[in-house]
């Protein structure tokens, strides 16, 4: 048994090729175009196998344009032919969604009959609907809706092709709008509701989070992750006494919109939207007003004509959010889905609730698909072509920070431990277009630091910027650090001298056309928290040393720049279960700032936070240190602190004391 598969190197396509690869057997045929074998050659690579065979075509010709050998030896053999290949963009013309979308069909389903496939799978799309308000059925095809764009009406138009004409039995696929991995967060693209994540960024980084904002009902969307779309394609396409059938992959419950951009904007940390209607219950709007006067029926009635259409791409256009796409933000249509729901029972797909997996949507979009550091004209000026040594770059605010280097057409040289990380981080840069070079090494080892100098001394033409981030944090207090003189010493020997070895090691090399270092030291230097006497002594330590030697080296060019850094959501603070319920910035927010420090290359990055704490410590050291001291009493020692002594230490304070303290120090290590 094989399968056939166009659109394999879309993004449904690659879901579900990976659900056939891990639990069907037999090879899998693609569909692909001969511009596009090397970007299926990388798939193959990711997948690991050697099951995916290309099929050289095109969905312009007639039978996809497949060789008549290949039709001929292999006819008979395919028994499952997934046709995804399609035009997805609701702003291309008419020509092009038919030419793509129909004619497209038509050539899948020649191929087809020509393979004697014992069934063809079309995935079509809710937009088949159309306009139509109220429930559609499962089994509703044609109930007079009419399209608002040339995409919904060839979806449609294309479903109709199958019923009508397939020589083969045939099953429909009718998927709601499809977002990233619930899992992981992949997305290929910027689509659907991630045309608004520019929009939520902004207000995060403008208004603060507990400012309440009220909008109207905007009606009910629907979204369902790639991952779910694809096992569910891969389930129903092998359960027997289906053919002639349509499925919905879609949430059963829809969802509206404003609560939709409420789960984005706490996934931000960004402002929410107050006053609208819960699940289940409709809003005030939907209760008093009849259909057609509705805030959100006016909304998709006025964006969809034509004068509000050149309006909209003019202004909001400009943000990158096309006209087209907000006049269909909610849909009219409620799709029902019991025999989706039926067919899929006890087989444990089902649809996650957005809630439960908006954050990894919103963490892969801002470290992988915002592309505005990179279409900042001071971003690309200051570091095209510049080759920006990072460290601790196989996680967390390092890697992040080499993806935004690299976006603004820099050359991240990514040092860290873990080699295997480091070549996956350099694979996604390539994949995207950038350069980078990957240095393992193990910072705590002075004499690997000298080596790695040496390495960088050779093969490179020359280092512009550093990036001290590579570092350990100790949470643990006085009393119970005794008998652990040796957390002082490997905190210092990684944050201190195994920072400063790689800036010396480098000078020579900056000398030649000056260089930028930028060290990631902590809001703890300038708040002093308790616990952290290890981790802060170690920042300021090299905060020292820096402003130092930067009074030496300004005249050849080489300056500093120490970035104070709030509490970040990153692996090393993993371990500190506290930090779970604490308001911490993301990891590419902290990437933000590395960026800022070398293209501006200010002396300093703090927060007012920490400005305040060090203006407190000089004015009313005494009242510093009590308030310091209430804190110490508030949270407790570590697990893995108190695991190492006796339990006597501190008293700590009731889960309230301790969110009222996080969210007042917002920022600070406790």
């Amino acid at each position: 048994m094989s399968y056939f598969v166009t659109g394999a190197t879309g993004f449904i396509g690659r879901f579900l090729v990976g659900e056939l690869l891990e639990k069907r057997e037999g090879p899998v045929h693609v569909l692909v175009r001969e511009g596009s074998l090397g970007r299926l050659q990388q798939l193959v690579e990711e997948w690991g196998t050697d099951r995916v065979l290309p099929v050289v075509g095109s969905l312009d010709e007639e039978g996809l344009g497949v060789d008549p050998g290949w039709v001929a030896e292999h006819g008979g053999d395919v028994r499952h032919f997934f046709h995804l290949a399609a035009s997805y963009d609701m702003a291309a013309s008419s020509a092009t969604n038919d030419r793509l979308n129909l004619g497209g069909t038509r050539h899948a389903l020649q191929l087809a009959a020509a393979l004697g496939v014992d069934c063809f799978h079309q995935v079509s799309s809710v937009a088949a609907a159309g306009d139509h308000r109220g429930e559609f059925a499962e089994t509703d095809v044609d109930v007079g809706q009419k399209f608002s764009s040339p995409y919904h009406r060839t979806k449609f138009e294309s479903e109709r092709i199958v019923r009508e004409t397939a020589a083969v039995p045939w099953r429909v696929y009718r998927p709601a709008i499809v977002v990233g991995d619930s899992r992981t967060g992949e997305m290929d693209k910027v689509d659907g509701p991630y045309y608004f994540f520019p929009l939520i960024k902004r207000l995060r980084d403008t208004v603060p989070a507990w400012t309440p904002l009220v909008g109207p009902d905007l009606g009910d969307t629907n979204v369902v992750p790639v991952d779910f779309v694809a096992a569910a394609l891969d389930h129903l396409a092998h359960l027997p006494g289906h053919d002639g059938e349509t499925f919905h992959l879609v949430d059963p419950e829809p969802q509206p919109v404003l609560e939709m951009v409420n789960a984005f904007c706490s996934a931000a940390g960004a402002p929410q939207f107050t006053g609208t209607a819960g699940r289940g219950r409709p809003s005030v709007e939907r209760r008093l007003l009849p259909r057609g006067l509705r805030p959100a029926d006016l909304a998709a009635t006025v964006a969809g004509s034509a004068p509000a259409q050149l309006l909209l791409d003019q202004t909001l256009g400009r943000l990158g959010i096309p006209a087209s796409v907000l006049a269909h933000t909610s849909f009219p249509t409620r799709f029902e889905a019991r025999r989706t729901t039926r067919a899929l029972s006890g087989s444990g797909i089902s649809v996650p609730r957005l809630e439960s997996y908006a954050a990894t949507l919103w963490t892969y979009w801002e470290e992988q698909l915002d592309t505005s550091t990179g279409r900042n004209r001071r971003n690309r000026a200051a570091l095209s072509g510049k080759h920006v040594v990072i460290t601790g770059a196989s996680s967390g605010i390092g890697r992040v920070a080499a993806l935004k280097v690299a976006q603004a057409g820099g050359v991240p040289v990514l040092v860290a431990r873990g080699k295997e990380k480091l070549d996956e981080l350099r694979r996604d840069i390539e994949r995207r277009g950038g350069t980078a070079y990957v240095f393992p090494c193990d910072l705590s080892d002075l004499d690997a630091i000298d080596e790695l100098c040496g390495v960088l001394t050779r093969e490179l033409p020359g280092i512009d910027g550093v990036v001290n981030n590579a570092g350990r944090s100790i949470r643990r207090s006085l009393r119970l650090s005794q008998d652990r003189f040796h957390d002082f010493e490997r905190t210092m020997q990684l944050n201190y001298f195994g920072a400063i070895r790689l800036v010396m090691g480098l000078i020579p090399l900056m000398r030649e056309g000056g260089g930028h270092v930028v060290n990631v030291s902590s809001i703890g230097v300038q708040t002093n928290p308790p616990r952290f006497s290890a981790y802060v002594a170690s920042k300021a330590a090299l905060d020292s040393w820096s402003n130092v030697v930067a009074s030496e080296l300004v005249g050849e060019g080489i300056t500093f720049t120490s970035i104070h850094m709030p509490l970040v959501r990153t692996p090393m603070i993993a371990p500190t279960k506290l930090y779970d319920r604490f308001p911490t910035i993301s990891p590419a927010q902290a990437a933000d700032l590395v960026v800022k420090a070398l293209v501006e290359k200010p002396h300093e990055l703090n927060t007012p936070l920490g400005n305040a704490g060090a203006v407190a410590h000089t004015v009313a050291p005494k009242l510093a240190f009590r308030l310091l001291n209430m804190a110490y009493h508030v949270f407790p020692d570590s697990t893995a602190a108190k695991a190492h002594t006796q339990p006597d230490a501190a008293r700590a304070g009731t889960e309230n004391e301790q969110l009222l303290l996080a969210r007042v120090f917002r920022g600070v290590h406790w």
